[in-house]
């Protein structure tokens, strides 16, 4: 039983701070969910009114979403139950923090596929290998955060800086979003130096072997491959935000990467249903920047006092997001009422 005493001694031996076995249980939740949403719900998705691929309906794509913080949530009660209560409660207030910050994600997605004239029965097919994307960038993100932070105490502090900067300049910026300037947008820059680009799209196919000028067959990128390499500049955009937030909250790589999945998992689900339903939240950008302006605020104090108790850090954050939710659906419901 050599084989077994050498297997047990790898799984419990500490890796990034925990044991391998914990990292390994995430990761395979983690490939069986993607795998669930490929192989099984996908069967289920409805076909488009053009009786083209499959399209996720609101009420699906509802469904799915609570299904991902159910499954987010139930593993935050194993982390606490494994790992103690300032774990859990950490687990809790990064999941929340990094849900309510990846919703800004889904007007940038929602202005690429309008800008790529992308139809929303391939919209999943770029979410899902986006995610998938997502899942190896922010791992090394979060790696090499976790290094400077370890290594650089004073990284900290230009962390909360950077925080408290942006929530002030997103409580001083106009709502919206304005379509993106592809001709000289940097991912259509770096692509056409690799390859040419087909103005159309090829069905579910990211690249098509296509002829030259010199009836030479090359093969393009197609608009979907582009959407694809957006979608992940912007998250890699909105991570340099999301991250330092994370760190305010804890230091721990286990917590700050599950945190960072969990999130990123359930907001592809809830994508079309947010598409939607995107203009009844119009207050939840200025919740975002004031949770910004906190969780910065906070930095500052955890340097010069100490840590702040996780159960206020949790509290603050779920009020000020609950809040800006509430606030948008009482101001969408007042307008409706007055037309």
């Amino acid at each position: 039983m050599t084989w077994w005493t050498e297997l047990t001694g790898a799984l419990s031996g500490a890796w990034l701070g925990k044991p391998a076995w914990m990292w390994l249980t995430f990761l395979t939740l983690v490939v069986g969910l993607l795998a669930f949403d490929l192989g099984v719900l996908g069967k289920r998705r409805k076909t488009s009114a053009a009786g083209e691929g499959q399209v996720i309906g609101v009420a699906s794509s509802l469904r799915l979403s609570a299904f991902y913080i159910i499954i987010a949530l139930l593993f935050g009660v194993w982390v606490w139950s494994t790992l103690g209560a300032e774990s859990g409660m950490n687990y809790l207030t990064g999941f929340a923090l990094e849900k309510a910050l990846a919703l800004d994600n889904v007007f940038v997605i929602s202005v690429i596929f309008a800008a790529l004239a992308i139809p929303r029965h391939l919209q999943h097919r770029v979410l899902f290998w986006g995610i998938l994307g997502v899942i190896v960038l922010r791992g090394i993100m979060i790696a090499l955060g976790t290094a400077l932070v370890s290594e650089f105490d004073w990284v900290m502090w230009l962390f909360g800086a950077f925080l408290l900067v942006t929530g002030v300049k997103l409580l001083l910026t106009k709502d919206g979003h304005q379509s993106p300037d592809l001709e000289h947008h940097v991912m259509v820059r770096v692509l056409r130096r690799v390859m040419p680009i087909t103005p159309e799209l090829h069905g579910e196919r990211f690249l098509v072997k296509l002829p030259d000028a010199t009836q030479k067959l090359r093969t393009h990128a197609t608009p979907l491959l582009l959407a694809l390499l957006m979608v992940e500049f912007a998250d890699l955009v909105f991570a340099v935000d999301s991250i330092p937030a994370i760190f305010a909250i804890t230091q721990d790589p286990f917590i700050v990467y599950t945190s960072n999945i969990f999130a990123i998992l359930g907001l592809r689900a809830l994508y079309f249903a947010l598409d939607a339903m995107i203009h009844r939240f119009a207050a939840l950008k200025p919740a975002l920047a004031l949770v910004l302006v906190f969780i910065g605020g906070k930095i500052f104090y955890n340097q010069a006092y100490g840590k702040l108790d996780p159960g206020i850090s949790l509290g603050v954050t779920l009020t000020i997001l609950l809040g800006g939710i509430v606030v948008s659906l009482w101001k969408s419901r007042s307008r409706a009422t007055t037309r």
